[in-house]
């Protein structure tokens, strides 16, 4: 396993085509998407510890992230179009921010995004929002563990947020907002946590471009290793 600080701008799959070919490394996968704009943890893994990818694709994450309140996009986060504002009153103090928290932690249904890649139908529900479609999802089952809020400037609100696999972050930020009665949309995130795996112990992509195939081979986590961690997570 190599446990990499994706920037700002890469997708997950350019993390993964760039250490495929710099390292001519075969077989290379992720562990859990990040959108182009979040940045921090991405759990890559190679080799035989490709078979893998699904257990610890289902650990728990950690990200911390800002929620732009008063804006609704069709994206839910910044990369969209902006489809409502509304004024951020003065009643969005910071105790009713806390308060609001509390609320999100626990067990629930999320529906996903229309921009997300569920499929339904065959079809990937991001190339239908693309088409302007929009339809029914299912609802699926997620858990909160906590949602701390770490700063409140209205109309920015900083969180840290412990969650289950399958949360999609900017739905929750988007709920916040609707809770509050002004709208919210995520502004930015940043994955902090994956697992027993922490970004404070990623390679940013700028020095593992720079390696060569023996570096990036040190810089791995055994097999071993990785196998210990999932047991312990």
């Amino acid at each position: 396993v190599l446990l990499v600080d994706k920037p700002r701008d890469w997708t997950s799959h350019d993390v993964v085509a760039c250490i495929r070919g710099r390292f001519k490394i075969k077989k290379v996968g992720h562990c859990g998407t990040l959108d182009p704009a979040a940045t921090g943890l991405l759990v890559v893994v190679l080799g035989r510890a490709t078979k893998l990818s699904q257990q610890l694709m289902g650990a728990s994450k950690v990200y911390c992230g800002v929620i732009g309140l008063g804006v609704e996009t069709d994206s839910q986060d910044a990369a969209g179009n902006v489809v409502a504002t509304a004024p951020v009153g003065d009643d969005v103090t910071e105790e009713r921010v806390r308060a609001v928290a509390t609320e999100f932690v626990g067990e629930q249904l999320q529906t996903p995004p229309m921009t997300s890649a569920i499929k339904k139908d065959g079809k990937k529900l991001y190339e239908l929002a693309r088409k302007g479609k929009t339809v029914e999802r299912e609802p699926r089952e997620i858990t909160i563990f906590s949602l701390d809020i770490l700063r409140v400037a209205p109309p920015d609100v900083e969180f840290r947020v412990h969650c289950s696999k399958g949360t999609y972050v900017r739905t929750l930020a988007a709920d916040f907002g609707e809770k509050l009665g002004c709208g919210g949309h995520l502004k930015s995130l940043r994955r902090e946590r994956s697992g027993n795996f922490d970004v404070s112990d990623a390679y940013p992509m700028g020095v593992i471009k720079e390696w060569e195939r023996e570096q990036a081979l040190e810089a791995m986590i055994p097999l071993p290793e990785v196998l210990s961690r999932m047991t312990e997570s």
